[in-house]
């Protein structure tokens, strides 16, 4: 019997939508139903330039550094003694091949139904007869756009299956999923347009499978399911989506993957990360670095890093701020932008949030402070990331380290309705620089933290409490504000204040 050990447990991916009877047969013509499509291409730069850089599809890579094996031999699918850590494909789309089915696609629910099914024929296949192994078996799934929502009818549409086949279920992982329906042209794919089971992106029709109110699609619901082990990948590329000649693209709009809004991407509550890519093809975020790094330290990392950005003082320039004093009213809107990095990371981010790739964060001035300057009690503080680390992936010394490009920039100034534009200087930044945080765990199961300004000082060079002293500003103080939760100062000249607030937990 195959040994069944955390964190390597078996994993389902599930695909996404196919659209039309061709698209069908493509897809099952496939033992991997397109997850085996790498990629010898990565967008290097918002100029377009192109580098060659081969990846081999998240299938391989996990086969190669983790592994994992497939479930085909001799020309079928396994069926028994299959090892525990088995890649499987849930082949929903096979029965509407006219070569394999009855010519129709599941609906959501009966696709979720079949999943819930793929998931007991597997505990039988690997566990067999052991009481424990099937006791404690558990599996991961991986799915890609609608592949998603099908993950998600599974964990909460009670008639889908039983309390035990959803509790197998241990972590769920999301590229690109249309968790709160897909938007053409500014409005939600209508409940009427049954053409092509395109409704299964309408809210209403997904509130009835996901067992929600029609305003609450991109929640978990009643479900008992962790949000924090629900994570959501989002591409912020519309440009290279080349479906219907880009017509798609254009139809979804900018702040985009090309096909699914970014703010249609994510379950509340649950972590997200963000990266610049598409919904497929070469610039796909399913054949990505980026994606994959994602999958692999939330499968099987073993440090969650999450943090905060509490505002304290936002100032203005000085014009701006003698026309608030004169009873001018100002209003102002600003964007914090993060890309998060583990040391080694060359050729991609863990999640990158940037004005360039119109997926910053935004946040008005009346969100945080009064006419006067003073914070408001229920100012709205951004949660800037959550990734994941893995210790075993530590290329120097002992401490998981991992960078945060941070930056705060206003977006424009009005004075009394009018934009002030008379002393706009492009590109001024009230903070900007990148903070390295290092990370190392206690035998007491606590948390050490420091952080070096990479702006100011060699963050590869560990430095002595004489070199502290010397470096000033380059070295960050970093305050324990609870058990592994942190509080770090950010202050610019020009007035900026705010604290970042890091907090680690182990993870499994």
């Amino acid at each position: 019997m195959a040994k069944l050990e955390r964190p390597h447990f078996p994993i389902i991916y599930v695909r996404g939508y196919a659209m039309t009877k061709d698209e069908i047969v493509q897809t099952t013509s496939t033992p991997y139903m397109g997850f085996e499509a790498g990629s010898t291409k990565i967008r290097q730069a918002q100029d377009g330039s192109i580098v060659k850089f081969v990846f081999e599809s998240p299938l391989v890579r996990l086969m190669k550094d983790y592994s994992y094996r497939d479930i085909y031999a001799e020309g079928a699918e396994q069926a028994s003694k299959l090892p525990a850590r088995s890649l499987v494909i849930h082949r929903y789309y096979d029965e509407a091949d006219p070569a394999f089915g009855g010519h129709k696609a599941p609906s959501i629910p009966a696709a979720a139904a079949a999943l819930a099914a793929r998931i007991l024929a597997l505990r039988d296949s690997i566990c067999g007869d052991d009481a424990q192994a099937r006791k404690d078996f558990r599996v991961y799934l991986v799915a890609h756009s609608m592949g998603g929502l099908i993950c998600r009818c599974l964990l909460q549409n009670p008639a889908i299956t039983t309390p035990e086949v959803r509790a197998m279920v241990d972590k769920v992982f999301t590229y690109a999923t249309p968790h709160n329906g897909i938007e053409l042209g500014g409005f939600n794919v209508p409940s009427f347009l049954s053409m092509n089971d395109m409704n299964n992106f309408s809210r209403p029709v997904m509130a009835d499978y996901l067992c929600v109110d029609q305003n609450k699609t991109n929640t978990l619901g009643n479900s008992n399911f962790p949000p924090e082990r629900f994570f959501c990948l989002v591409g912020t590329n519309s440009r290279d989506y080349a479906v219907a000649h880009g017509l798609s693209a254009l139809a979804v709009g900018q702040m985009s993957d090309g096909l699914v809004r970014i703010e249609n991407a994510y379950v509340s509550g649950c972590p997200r990360a963000f990266v610049y890519r598409s919904h497929s093809g070469y610039f796909g975020i399913v054949n990505s670095e980026d994606g994959y790094q994602n999958l692999a330290r939330f499968l099987f990392g073993d440090l969650r890093a999450s943090a905060s950005l509490h505002f304290q003082a936002l100032p203005f320039p000085p014009d701006v701020e003698k026309a608030r004093k004169a009873g001018k009213r100002v209003e102002a809107s600003y964007y914090i932008e993060t890309t998060i990095a583990p040391r080694g990371a060359f050729t991609y981010a863990l999640t990158s949030r940037t004005r360039a790739q119109e997926c910053a964060v935004r946040r008005q001035y009346d969100e945080l402070f009064d006419s006067n300057g003073n914070l408001l009690a229920d100012a709205r503080s951004p949660t800037l990331f959550s990734i994941f680390l893995d210790s075993s992936k530590i290329t120097s010394g002992k401490e998981m380290a991992f960078s945060i490009e941070l930056a705060v920039s206003c977006a424009g100034y009005e004075i009394d309705g009018v934009l002030f534009l008379k002393q706009h200087i492009p590109g001024e930044y009230l903070f900007r620089n990148t903070l390295v945080l290092f990370a190392k765990r206690g035998d007491d199961g606590q948390w050490a933290l420091r952080g070096v300004w990479a702006d100011d000082s060699w963050a590869t060079v560990k430095p002595t409490r004489a070199a502290l002293d010397a470096m000033g500003a380059s070295a960050t103080p970093i305050k324990r504000a609870a058990d592994n939760s942190f509080s770090i100062p950010l202050t610019s000249s020009k007035g900026f204040q705010a604290q970042l607030e890091v907090s680690l937990s182990a993870w499994a």
